[in-house]
């Protein structure tokens, strides 16, 4: 049996790592996927590490693996450094016969091993990216990414506010503009009415962030949310006069990149959760001082309703790069 390694950080991996390992399969019985991990590595190893068991979890001949990277100095020559590479993996795993890469170090890391080398797509002309070029730019490489991957890198938007400032509309509207996934307040889908329990509200806490997880795996760069945990807990302070502690805890569970927050100059729409209308100052101030209390920082949305999506355009289409 012929054993072939490839190695690297996988920061992320990629759809050129993809085609390198496939190609590596061909040329070899197994082969071993190795990451190199340190505790100081930007994207936690862990992770990565699962991206690459689940792209190759119905290829039983690719065996991911990782090792901890106490061995290497970068200080040295490619000639020294993969000496020190080598004794590492002589230990870690059983006996390498190739070496796939498409890097600089292939040739002197293949002879510390007494291994043959194969180069693949050294001049990255079939898939011109870099895990490096990812991480400085991941939308403007995106179709690079593997979509078990890109969940990583999708902006969350969270619409925040009182009731009746057009944040379920702007979430519907924004997500058809740019073809991607929004989340809907999922408390309406749980309740009919204002008289719900402690055991209700954890649930739609629960269930908020389950449909956001959820909805990751399939947005295209952007996520807008409908709603957010503070949210849930302002409600529950407000018809309950208690917060469950869990809620605190699911809220340290979804990080948003960008907070707008709705004003209220728009007219009130009733429906048969919302009771608040003469409280809308009030409520405003609340869900404001709740961003304020911790230091998250956010855009005031306001004006007519073609105002609010310019508004948000202009933000979103600088993140995109349009």
């Amino acid at each position: 049996m012929t054993r072939a390694l490839v190695i690297g950080k996988f920061m992320p991996i990629h759809n050129g790592h993809v085609a390198l390992i496939e190609f590596a399969a061909t040329q070899a019985d197994e082969v071993i996927v190795s990451m190199s991990f340190t505790p100081d590595d930007p994207i936690d190893p862990e992770l990565r590490f699962n991206w690459i068991k689940e792209i190759f979890k119905n290829r039983k001949n690719i065996i991911p693996s990782s090792i901890k990277d106490d061995f290497d100095n970068d200080s040295l020559p490619f000639a020294e450094r993969t000496k020190a590479w080598a004794i590492a993996m002589r230990k870690a795993y059983p006996k390498i016969d190739v070496v796939v890469s498409s890097e600089a170090y292939g040739v002197p890391f293949a002879d510390s091993l007494n291994a043959k080398h194969i180069s693949f797509d050294p001049d990255r002309k079939k898939l011109p990216v870099s895990a490096s070029l990812i991480r400085a730019q991941p939308f403007q490489y995106w179709d690079f990414i593997p979509e078990v991957v890109r969940p990583y890198y999708v902006k969350k938007i969270c619409f925040y506010g009182s009731e009746s400032t057009g944040k379920s509309f702007m979430a519907q509207k924004m997500a058809h503009i740019y073809k991607t996934e929004f989340v809907p307040e999922v408390a309406r889908e749980l309740i009919t009415s204002n008289e719900f329990t402690e055991a209700d509200i954890v649930k739609i806490g629960y269930a908020q962030i389950e449909r956001i997880n959820e909805k990751l795996k399939t947005a295209n760069k952007i996520l807008f949310c409908d709603t957010d945990t503070i949210t849930t807990q302002i409600y529950s302070q407000h018809y309950l006069k208690t917060v469950p502690p869990v809620l605190s805890e699911l809220e340290k569970q979804i990080q948003y990149d960008h907070y707008f927050l709705f004003d209220i100059d728009v007219p009130w729409v009733a429906d048969h959760l919302r009771d608040l209308v003469s409280e809308r100052e009030k409520m405003f101030q609340v869900f404001k001082e709740a961003l304020d209390v911790r230091n998250i920082p956010y855009q005031l949305v306001s004006g007519d309703y073609q105002q609010r999506e310019a508004l948000i355009k202009n933000w979103i289409d600088k993140i995109l790069g349009v």
